[in-house]
């Protein structure tokens, strides 16, 4: 597929590199097959899962697990709800034996048990032998298939290699199956044309057609043919056609499961997975975080949620994600990356001053939806309900020095319920701002609350502090000021009775404090209050005022706002008055 239409001869050379890449590497070249149909085709189920965090997995890290370690994280798949497992190499050592038989004694009579042999006779005796007494049991044979592995690795021709591919098959078959001290035991065969995205697809389905006769499977219990991405080769619609040409050229297809195991070398293995099932894929191998040889196993976590994203049940339960990690992390000694899609500890975190305010947003959309009935999740950047992975909505916004408004004001409206109105977002998001860059880091939420808390004054030890108020009539005829508040205040610790009229407690309290303060001029600029809480019948309310003043130190004209909170909106109003009131006495504009 052409892309660029930028000639090969006018890219810049890389100086740096020992050759010209089109000297050195072949191109992977494309199947021909027309015929194609997956495109058009969606996924409307989950495929069957095997993980082999046990066995690929473990095979790849640099201290492999325990056993202790291993039995921990079997049990942990179990819970997550893997009917299929591959739980080791037993032939490769007496650890991998032993857990073999730790996993067949301890797990549930509908989990299948599976294990890897190579095509040896000694290690397929070993191997069958390390699964006596199992309920459900997979033996799972591979042989590399590749002209690049066949004639380099192993010196075999193809002949030889389907000759070696039915021997040790029937050896499988008449140490299992055809067994009958094994009867008790519901046997399972995976053959693996190893490197399979790297062999000719008309010789993977000519060696597995001889296996297939050989073992002689059935539709109720169907041969599993495991059609690796060894080492990812190529772009994922290469690997669907390879898949697609394979599931429609293997003659009876009823008895045969096709399964998947995308590598990530080009970092595609997700996507080819997927495609892999729209081509016909029945089945998919991977690792919990996609840990494996060199870039790793598909990631089975990202499949699933993938799926749960577009309603599709997946059948494993992720919803306590972060317990996996935990577990995940202690076995495998590897960290997950906070960029990991679902799993990492940023993914669902927003620092962009832009993405905050959509989230926010989405989240007053979102309530908004849900009491008209709507359950749907519709919200911006957020493709999962953070919820269903057992996350809280406090570590989706997260500030620093680059967050917006909308970041300090979700935090306020989560922890403290005060849905700020647009100017006050703008006016503590500078604040927050400015603590960020003096300490030049990341605001955690509760020094945000704190921030919020001093800036605003919502602490029963202010310099000017209300202790009580009364509003009657004025006796004017004037309707701007037919009302008379009377309050009794604390200023600098000392006690004091203010008057003042208006058309109501606002103008008629910011008449008082313009006599008591000495003040040329108050002007309200902007009022919103609401209701604090789901009970509107015995709840407090919150008020948000801004007055516009004369600043005395610079002679600019000046905007502050105020908050305030009580059961009574009267009296929110005037505390909020008063946060002004205390800023200014703070900062010089007024003195007692």
């Amino acid at each position: 597929m052409e892309c660029c239409s930028r000639k090969a001869g006018q890219f810049p050379k890389f100086t740096n590199m020992l050759a010209d890449p089109s000297e050195k590497y072949v191109r992977q070249k494309k199947i021909q097959f027309p015929q194609r149909t997956w495109p058009d085709k969606e996924i409307n189920a989950p495929p069957r899962w095997l993980s082999t965090d046990l066995r690929d997995g473990n095979q790849s890290l640099p201290d492999p697990m325990s056993v202790e370690e291993k039995k921990l994280y079997f049990q942990k798949l179990v819970e997550i709800g893997f009917k299929e497992i591959e739980v080791a190499f037993p032939s490769a050592s007496q650890t991998d034996f032993d857990f073999t038989r730790y996993a067949v004694e301890n797990c549930p009579e509908d989990v299948t048990i599976q294990v890897l042999t190579q095509s040896r006779e000694h290690l397929i005796r070993r191997t069958v032998e390390s699964l006596k007494g199992a309920k459900r049991a997979c033996i799972h044979v591979y042989l590399a298939t590749s002209d690049l592995f066949r004639e380099v690795v192993f010196n075999m021709t193809r002949e030889q290699a389907v000759a070696k591919a039915v021997e040790v098959t029937e050896l499988v078959r008449s140490l299992t199956k055809d067994d009958p001290s094994t009867e008790g035991t519901h046997w399972q065969y995976e053959f693996s044309p190893e490197t399979f995205s790297d062999t000719d697809p008309a010789f993977a389905v000519e060696i597995c057609e001889a296996v297939k006769a050989a073992w002689e499977p059935s539709v109720e219990n169907p041969i599993i043919f495991n059609l690796p991405a060894t080492v990812e080769m190529n772009l994922p619609n290469v690997y669907a056609d390879q898949i697609e040409y394979f599931c429609t050229h293997i003659s009876e297809r009823e008895k045969c499961c096709i399964s998947l195991h995308c590598h990530n070398d080009r970092g595609c293995g997700v996507a080819a997975t997927e495609l892999g099932v729209l081509a016909g894929g029945d089945r998919v191998e991977g690792c919990i975080f996609g840990n494996g040889e060199r870039t790793g196993n598909v990631d089975i976590v990202t499949l699933a949620l993938n799926l749960y994203t577009h309603g599709i049940n997946p059948k494993l339960d992720f919803s306590d994600l972060e317990e996996i990690i935990k577990i995940v992390e202690r076995c495998n000694k590897i960290p997950v990356n906070e960029r990991a899609p679902y799993g990492g500890s940023l993914v669902v975190c927003a620092f962009s001053g832009s993405h905050q305010d959509a989230i926010k947003k989405g989240f007053v959309s979102q309530d908004k939806r849900r009491i008209g009935g709507d359950k749907t999740w519709k919200m911006p950047y957020l493709p999962l309900d953070p919820k269903d992975i057992g996350r809280d909505y406090e570590a989706v916004i997260r500030v620093n020095s680059q967050s917006g408004k909308g970041g300090a004001a979700w935090i306020i409206l989560k922890a403290l319920d005060l849905d700020l109105p647009r100017p006050l977002q703008v006016a503590f998001s500078n604040v927050v701002q400015q603590s960020a860059d003096t300490l030049g880091r990341e605001l955690k939420a509760q020094e945000i609350i704190n921030l919020f808390q001093k800036e605003y004054y919502l602490n029963p030890n202010n310099k000017v502090a209300l202790v009580d108020f009364s509003i009657g009539n004025s006796g004017l005829s004037n309707p701007d000021k037919n009302r008379k508040l009377m309050a009794d205040l604390v200023i600098n610790s000392e006690g004091e009775t203010v008057s003042g009229v208006g058309n109501g407690p606002i103008s008629a309290f910011t008449d008082a404090l313009l006599k008591r303060f000495k003040i040329d001029s108050l002007a309200v600029e902007n009022y919103n209050e609401h209701t604090l809480g789901k009970d509107k019948s015995n709840s407090e309310a919150a008020a948000y005022i801004q007055l516009s003043f004369v600043s005395r130190k610079t002679g600019e004209l000046t905007k502050r706002f105020g908050v305030g909170i009580h059961k009574d909106v009267s009296q929110a109003s005037i505390l909020s008055l008063l946060s002004i009131m205390n800023w200014m006495f703070e900062n010089g504009e007024i003195t007692v």
